[in-house]
């Protein structure tokens, strides 16, 4: 029987959320989740921490002005297993679609920044987190772990995510291609910080990082690309000239690449908001593969190799005592806390042998 490879149409946000408004953006979401789906979209992606919005004031000053926007930002970031998080799922199960979405996840007392994918049928896929937060983003968000640089098996082919700057990181990336990633979501903020005085951080180099991804992991990428709006810019930066110079509207440059590089669509202007489409056909990745293929026949491991740690990053060891349950007469153990599980919540303590 001859092999059949997935085709679709993928969809990619560049818009702004409704910033520090956790309700109101998800409101948001489930309207474009909708337009995405009457436009006979499967998947589609969305911004980093597209929920509640990306946390611009960490770049604006000190840490100290900065606090003023702390507390709201937790309060309106998702907690998986609420409502909030719910009626995301009940979106995807309802149009069908399998969705990517960027959040600033809560978890405890401590923020990540998280990409949650869901099938169409509102389930979880997985539940990742960047694995090293970029520069000052270390000043709000912990960090992921190994399990964290995962592909994952869906109706619509292997899919996988990273955000931001992981794209500028070879060795997360050769861990990615690995694991024969077929579409991949590279998660970004907007491009309109700094856009004077800091070139690496503007949409050349970090639309060239998404590209050279798609052509070094053979796979299609989306890069989905939030806008700054001037309510966000009237909410950080006031009458402030100086940081209305560091922080510009619009910054959007979302795009969908194909495994040889080229882009599938016309762009939007940089203030627009919209969706960006490309229909995408697996099979063009045999092609792509049969040229050059990193983590196969174009690797030389011999020479060098990738050493690819998944094991969770446990925050909690409970010393637990002999009882009952666990049998009279046992040497004390160690049981080790998950710091979560696939739905997000505590696992249970298991043992650890």
């Amino acid at each position: 029987m001859p092999t059949t490879h997935p085709k679709f149409r993928a969809a990619a946000i560049q818009a702004a959320p409704v910033f520090l408004d956790l309700d109101a953006s998800i409101d948001k979401a489930i309207n474009l989740i909708a337009e995405a789906a009457q436009n006979g979209a499967k998947l589609i992606a969305f911004p980093e921490t597209w929920l509640p919005g990306y946390p611009w004031f960490i770049w604006l000053d000190s840490p100290a002005w900065g606090m003023q926007f702390v507390q709201r930002y937790h309060d309106n970031s998702l907690t998986y297993g609420t409502p909030q998080a719910d009626r995301i799922a009940q979106a995807a199960k309802e149009y069908g679609i399998v969705v990517v979405m960027g959040l600033s996840e809560k978890h405890g007392g401590s923020l990540y920044m998280g990409q949650w994918i869901i099938d169409a049928d509102g389930h979880t896929v997985a539940q990742r987190r960047k694995l090293k937060p970029t520069h000052v983003e270390r000043t709000m968000f912990g960090e992921g772990d190994g399990s964290d640089l995962s592909v994952y098996p869906t109706a619509l082919g292997r899919i996988g995510a990273l955000c931001c700057w992981e794209h500028l990181q070879p060795l997360s990336k050769y861990a990615m291609y690995a694991q024969d990633e077929q579409v991949h979501v590279a998660a970004w903020p907007s491009f309109s910080l700094y856009r004077g005085g800091a070139y690496a951080l503007g949409p050349e180099v970090n639309n060239a990082a998404s590209r050279i991804y798609a052509v070094e992991g053979q796979c299609f990428v989306l890069a989905p690309c939030a806008t700054v709006s001037t309510e966000m810019i009237q909410t950080l930066c006031g009458d402030d000239p100086m940081k209305k110079q560091l922080l510009l509207a619009g910054g959007g440059f979302t795009a969908i690449y194909a495994p040889d590089g080229q882009l599938m669509h016309e762009p939007l202007p940089e203030d627009q908001e919209g969706i960006v489409y490309a229909d995408l056909d697996l099979a063009m990745i045999s092609l792509a593969k049969a040229a050059a293929d990193p983590a196969g026949h174009y690797a030389r491991p011999d020479v060098t190799r990738l050493l690819l740690n998944k094991t969770p990053g446990d925050r909690v060891v409970v010393r637990a005592t002999p009882s009952a349950e666990l049998g009279r007469g046992m040497d004390d153990e160690f049981l080790a806390m998950p710091p979560r599980s696939e739905a997000g919540e505590a696992a249970p303590l298991r043992r650890v042998v």
